[in-house]
């Protein structure tokens, strides 16, 4: 069988070719190496270091995870907080959203920054003075505690990509609408809200997947009355193998292929694109 060695490769494609194919498979080795070892760990039996592949496969940490009394109540926990949190960002953030790409007014610039403020430095100090806060008001371990700490963190998503979808949306077919005697609030359900849909679909999928891995806020402000994935993720850790926190893992993982598949298939891959731009 001929073997073709990587000088050979390189004259037969050519360098610049080389060059693409090379960086594409270092794409690929950086971007699904960990996926792929996060899968060979959940169905390790026993896996020692070096080895890519495990000594032996089984399904024991799966039937741990899945045999825990509070998963259920976990899962349920994190989908609820996640669900929430996305429709109360969504209430929020969308008239602010649309405030910034239409409207003119002082502060802007500024208020567009703000929102990158709480990701400008690490979140367990801010986690930290909300926490007594919380504490001041009775908030520390509510629900409605979590809930505010996860709009919190997914503030930006849900204002800087739903601006960008308003601001690509052109003015002249709402003021077509408007000349024709429509109503701004039927402008803007009938004209805008369509044109802008991508862009805000993208927004909620970010929020609500930040919001379902959100771990550091939940555990200091929930715990232990409110319990998330990622909370008991932590737990797992520390106090068990790897194999049973990658377990726990690809169950985070599960919701954002169906929300991925699911979007891609009601709106297409160039919309859900289109709603990623920045302009």
């Amino acid at each position: 069988m001929p073997t073709i060695s990587l000088r050979g490769l390189y004259y037969t494609i050519g360098p610049i070719k080389f060059i693409e194919y090379g960086m594409f498979i270092i794409f690929l080795l950086f971007f699904y190496g960990p996926i792929l070892n996060l899968i060979v760990l959940a169905f390790a039996d026993s896996y020692a270091y070096p080895l890519f592949v495990p000594n032996t496969l089984s399904l024991k940490w799966w039937r741990f995870v899945l045999n825990q009394d509070n998963l259920a109540a976990t899962v349920v926990t994190s989908f609820a907080v996640a669900i929430m949190a996305t429709l109360l960002s969504l209430i929020v953030c969308l008239p602010a959203a649309y405030a910034l790409a239409r409207f003119d007014f002082p502060g802007k610039r500024f208020f567009q920054f703000a929102y990158l403020l709480n990701n400008a430095f690490p979140k367990i100090g801010l986690y930290v003075a909300i926490g007594v806060i919380y504490y001041r008001i009775g908030l520390m371990g509510t629900f409605l505690g979590v809930i505010l700490i996860h709009v919190i963190n997914t503030m930006m998503f849900m204002t800087w990509l739903p601006t960008n979808a308003f601001g690509g949306v052109p003015k002249n077919q709402e003021e077509a609408a408007r000349d024709v005697g429509a109503s701004p609030l039927r402008v803007f359900f009938y004209v805008t809200m369509p044109a802008a849909f991508p862009g805000i679909v993208v927004a909620s999928i970010f929020t609500f997947l930040g919001s379902l891995e959100e771990a550091q806020g939940s555990l200091l402000v929930g715990f232990p009355e409110v319990q998330t994935i990622p909370v008991v993720m932590y737990s797992v850790i520390f106090d068990y193998p790897a194999s049973a926190a990658a377990v726990f893992s690809i169950i985070l993982i599960i919701p954002t292929l169906v929300l991925a598949l699911a979007a891609g298939k009601k709106l297409g891959i160039s919309a859900l694109s289109d709603g990623l731009k920045l302009r």
